[in-house]
């Protein structure tokens, strides 16, 4: 692997010195996310394998290009997971791979059970990798309490590929929860997100929560016990075993029915209280009212307008041309923008790395 590194690196350096722009990819999984890049693809894909393992721990250490279903795998032999559930997104693979634990970082996505378990920067401990210059550097660590001045290692986490190469990412685990099961209740939309929100602050076993079309679904995950009373409190209908674990993962990946329509969907991060998003079409809410996904005709300019009011921002998440001509990401203030600015600067010097994948014209 050491050779693979180090032909990264001089590629790294080669591009630097004649400002020649570098695309890195994975698995390819979330090639429709962020906005269009070019440039001479680097993928690191052939970087692959679990470098360390310690259950007893709760750590798993592995290269950028291991696919996540590998790690997953590995972690669920010894009864444990990636509790921010990361999408996989592999029907979007252009190259028939599955999605790696590199571009699963670079995105920063999580799935279902991210309000209760945390988001993918909260589980990184540490990174290894290769800035816009070739130098190769490391973060963090292989336990929480490790940084000592500005976290790089979550920095990483969200930032599309931006700031430098990942080689190797350092996750805390969690163990799998002893029962699970799914409910199922109808509720208006408004219902819903003030159900939602008082569960939230009650001591109940909910490990994921979604709303869609007047129907709510309600995970359960932990202790026979607690699962089992926290059914009895909240009600509704038992989902069966395999249907609910499809149902997530429908959620979890993109390939529930809801996702699979209209060329343009909308990703709404919104305080979990705010009531229903006055806009056209359909809409799904998850993370107790938090994330709202949207599938609407309306503009750019409506739905950030609208998700500004409900106290959030707004992710152009996929579109089809879609009419974004100011980035499918959130415009930021202006003292954000300045702090992207000197982080890209910093870490990417050249400004070769994914030109563009996060902001325009950075």
């Amino acid at each position: 692997m050491d050779a693979i590194i180090q032909q990264f690196a001089q590629t790294l350096r080669e591009a630097s010195a004649n400002k020649t722009p570098l695309r890195i990819t994975g698995g390819n999984t979330k090639a429709f996310y962020g906005n269009p890049t070019t440039g001479e693809t680097l993928s690191t894909t052939a970087l692959r394998g679990i470098v360390e393992y310690d259950p007893t721990e709760l750590v798993i250490t592995a290269r950028a290009g291991t696919p996540l279903a590998e790690i997953e795998a590995a972690l669920k032999d010894k009864g444990q997971m990636l509790a921010f559930e990361p999408p996989h997104f592999a029907a979007g693979s252009t190259n028939g791979t599955s999605g790696t634990l590199g571009g699963c970082i670079a995105a920063g996505l999580s799935g279902p059970r991210r309000p209760y378990a945390g988001a993918v920067r909260d589980l990184v401990l540490g990174v290894r990798m290769l800035d816009g210059t070739g130098t190769d550097l490391r973060f963090g660590g292989q336990v929480m309490k490790n940084v000592a001045g500005f976290d790089v290692s979550r920095l990483l986490a969200g930032s599309m590929g931006t700031l430098g190469v990942i080689l190797e990412v350092s996750l805390k685990t969690l163990p799998l929860p002893a029962t699970e099961l799914t409910l199922h209740q109808q509720h208006s939309e408004a219902d819903a997100i003030r159900l939602m929100n008082e569960w939230a602050g009650q001591p109940l076993p909910i490990s994921a929560t979604a709303w869609c079309g007047g129907d709510l679904g309600i995970r359960l995950s932990g202790a026979a016990s607690a699962v089992e009373a926290a059914r009895k409190k909240l009600g509704g209908d038992v989902v069966e075993t395999t249907q609910a674990e499809m149902f997530w993962q429908g959620i979890r990946n993109h390939t529930d029915p809801f996702f699979e329509s209209d060329p343009v969907l909308w990703r709404l991060s919104v305080k979990s209280s705010a009531p229903a998003i006055a806009l056209p079409g359909a809409q799904m809410i998850e993370w107790n009212g938090a994330l709202r996904w949207l599938r609407t005709a309306a503009s750019a300019d409506d739905v950030r307008r609208a998700a500004s009011q409900a106290g959030g921002h707004a992710t152009c998440f996929r579109h089809a041309g879609g009419g974004i001509t100011n980035g499918v990401f959130h415009p930021l203030a202006p003292a954000l923008a300045t702090i992207h600015r000197k982080l890209k600067k910093t870490f990417d010097p050249a400004g070769i790395l994914n030109p563009g994948r996060l902001y325009p014209g950075m």
